[in-house]
């Protein structure tokens, strides 16, 4: 099984793609850990003003990030920087990393493989694929293996205050999720291992719906109660999704699930949240984009979710409503008065087949004799 290089104990050399608020933080905190940081970014200007004055004009303008953080591109690194560098860190919205892993497959050396890892949060729009799937098939299943994934409650303006924080770690290969905590843990960001990325991912990527849905009911003048039961029914959804899919439903009771699921519907400062919020006030989609200021990958994310929804079989009506009034112009008041109407249903229920999607994903990695659960669970 291909491993990345050994990392130093200390002064590790991160490329990190992506320079917006979470590429950001994760560049100052790596930063902050004494590792030699290089954040690419496409615009002149960002890499320009980062290089003179250490700070970002775009995103978390306020905070001085370390001096040992250098600001590359707005090309992308060529080979002979890259096969430098211990670790690759990608920071890029998923519905471009397709794109840029394209690029960046020709410059990895198997043998002399850097650390890879992924913290993006969502499904592509059009192959409804995972990034775990984006990888395999644009840099093959060896890589794909070795791939880390990092998810977790984890905004980026309190990781850079050194807010006491903890995220979830996972990989098919447990030395690499490893190897990712430790070039992260420090006394203030703590760092859990697991071994069902597919899980991670999905929580990841669904969560973002259910604050879009939260955001909606907190906009339309709705209290705590309605708040808590879209939480929680937003967590039975999404475990549901999950397992119908082929994840462990152990992961949505972990940090990248219900952990996550919390401070993104409970926060203001969640950009998927805050779509929510202004829709519940009655503005239209377009105009919230357009003045958002930074990506909400919820939007986007909806659209693929509720393919896989339909697919799957299962029932989400909360995501179910939250595509409606994005793409279908359904009324936000509506919406909650069709939720609330629909007929009482047993509280939780797993979906009597599992793993469809994920088997599929398992042969593309050439991992199709593996038990699913060998795999997330090894030392069960």
């Amino acid at each position: 099984m291909v491993s990345s290089k050994p990392q130093p104990d200390s002064n590790s050399k991160v490329l990190i793609f992506g320079a917006g608020n979470f590429g950001s933080c994760l560049a100052s905190h790596l930063g902050d850990s004494q590792h030699d940081v290089f954040m690419w970014a496409r615009e002149p200007e960002l890499i320009k003003h980062f290089n003179l004055h250490h700070r970002n004009p775009f995103y978390l303008t306020d905070h001085d990030f370390p001096q040992n953080i250098t600001a590359v591109g707005p090309e992308q690194p060529d080979k002979e920087f890259i096969e430098k560098m211990d670790v690759l860190l990608f920071a890029i919205p998923t519905q471009f990393l397709r794109a840029n892993l394209q690029q960046i497959r020709p410059k990895l050396d198997i043998n002399n493989l850097p650390l890879l890892i992924f913290v993006n949060k969502g499904i592509e729009i059009g192959t409804h694929a995972l990034t775990l799937e984006i990888i395999v098939d644009t840099c093959g299943p060896d890589i794909a293996k070795a791939a880390t994934f990092i998810s977790g409650p984890s905004f980026a303006k309190e990781i850079v205050e050194r807010q006491p924080t903890s995220v979830s770690v996972a990989s098919f290969t447990e030395s690499e999720a490893a190897k990712a905590a430790n070039l992260f843990h420090q006394p203030h960001f703590r760092c859990y291992t697991g071994g069902d990325p597919i899980g991670i991912e999905l929580s990841g990527a669904l969560k973002n719906v259910y604050a879009i849905a939260s955001g909606m009911s907190d906009g339309l003048g709705f209290l705590n109660n309605t708040r808590a039961m879209i939480i929680t029914r937003g967590l039975a959804e999404m475990t549901c999704i999950g397992t119908a899919y082929g994840a462990s439903p152990l992961t949505f009771l972990g940090l990248s699930g219900v952990g996550d699921l919390f401070l993104t519907c409970s926060s203001s400062n969640s950009r998927n949240y805050t779509v929510g919020y202004r829709l519940g006030k009655g503005e239209p989609l377009e105009s919230i984009i357009e003045t958002l200021g930074s990506v909400a990958e919820g939007v986007s994310t909806t659209k693929a979710v509720k393919k896989v929804v339909d697919d799957l079989g299962v029932s989400a009506p909360i995501a179910s409503s939250v595509y409606d009034v994005l793409y279908n112009g359904k009324d936000t008041k509506l919406a909650v008065r069709q939720l609330m109407e629909l007929p009482p249903s047993r509280e939780l229920e797993l979906p009597p087949t599992a793993g469809g999607p994920a088997r599929q994903l398992l042969r593309k990695l050439g991992l199709e004799n593996t038990d699913l659960n060998t795999i997330m669970h090894p030392h069960l």
